[in-house]
């Protein structure tokens, strides 16, 4: 964590390959910063870019005595997704939704400042909302007069909450406290959760089979079906996002998209794709990437993805670009930038669904 009034010491990778005097993939190659009696990271152990403490790495590398850190919490300390996550006793993955409360969202800090910086949260506002949290204590489950319906995104923070309680809550527990639907609403809220958190686990313990990972969550063998194929799901999408956030920032390094965080998205049958917006000088409105058939462009910038159906889709303005289901950045880039390159449907040898080739 980034501990109180220390913000302006909080170095980045560049920032500290610029105080040695040498190139950012040169530090990235050498890691100085894995030497040992290197000043550890105030990150946290899980967060995808580490930072330091400035005054701490000058210290080492001048052969000084490194000067110690604030020992106690603070209410203005920073915390990273993973370490707001823990102080609630949830997965990381549950804090992307918890994040969207308007007053976590209202005191984000991107840390370095700017459109690629990370997220922290000040510990007051973490702590406020787990004090506020629905489902327990005053205050929680279902308000007489709040009528059948609650805001979508705050539906499964909301379901999280019931779980975290007790990992054999039922469809109809849910819906009567916090007054939404049985089926599909609460249902389907219980097993994306309960799915995500199987795969936490697996990713955690390689090797568990997943029946096992549900059994150690004490969920219910009755929820292991809809949970598991759910689980499934998740990681197909956690193998695939490294490589396409990849792919997304070669894009956006060379000009022709947008910088921006690959969300994915979970399609029925197991699949799931993910957009990368281009910019709008570009022919295309977005490149779109699915599990089935690969990369394509999408003519739609506000819905690229489009319907979930099991056909690949086909039109005007729609072309499926690289040599397999996962080219190179550099060769979609190429096929992007090239109008004579893609095909008009997916080829046979990439997807089992389609029948013929272009």
């Amino acid at each position: 964590m980034i501990r109180a009034g220390r913000l302006q010491h909080v170095q980045t990778m560049s920032d500290l390959a610029d105080a040695l005097g040498k190139a950012l993939v040169t530090v990235r190659n050498q890691k100085p910063y894995a030497a040992e009696g290197h000043p550890a990271p105030i990150s946290s152990h899980k967060a995808r870019n580490q930072l330091w403490d400035s005054e701490q790495t000058k210290a080492y590398y001048a052969g000084e005595p490194i000067p110690e850190l604030p020992p106690v919490d603070d209410d203005e300390d920073l915390l990273d997704r993973h370490e707001a996550a823990e102080l609630l006793g949830v997965a990381p993955v549950s804090w992307n939704t918890y994040k969207k409360d308007p007053g976590l969202a209202a005191g984000v800090v991107l840390v370095p400042e700017g459109p690629k910086g990370t997220e922290h949260w000040p510990r007051r506002l973490v702590l406020a909302y787990k004090d506020g949290r629905p489902g327990r204590g005053a205050g929680g489950g279902r308000r007489e007069g709040s009528g059948d319906m609650i805001p979508r995104d705050e539906i499964l923070p909301r379901i999280a909450e019931l779980l975290d309680a007790d990992p054999a809550v039922t469809v109809a527990t849910v819906s009567d406290t916090l007054g939404i639907t049985k089926f599909p609403t609460a249902q389907s809220g219980l097993a994306t959760l309960r799915g995500r958190r199987i795969a936490d686990l697996v990713e955690q313990r390689p090797g568990l089979d997943l029946k096992d990972a549900a059994l150690q969550l004490g969920y219910p063998a009755i929820t292991h079906r809809a949970a598991v194929t759910f689980a499934e799901r998740e990681l197909r999408a956690r193998s695939a996002q490294p490589y396409l956030q990849h792919t997304a920032n070669v894009l956006a390094a060379a000009g022709i998209a947008q910088q921006a965080q690959v969300e994915m998205r979970r399609l029925d049958g197991g699949a799931v794709a993910a957009a990368v917006l281009l910019g709008t000088d570009q022919p295309a409105a977005a490149a779109v990437w699915d599990s089935r058939f690969g990369w394509r462009t999408a003519t739609s910038r506000r819905h690229p993805i489009g319907k979930d159906t099991d056909t690949a889709p086909e039109g005007e303005g729609i072309r499926y670009l690289g040599s397999g289901l996962r080219p190179e950045p550099d060769e979609l880039l190429a096929a992007l930038r090239d109008q004579r390159c893609g095909t008009k449907r997916p080829k046979a040898s990439m997807n089992e669904f389609i029948g013929s080739e272009e």
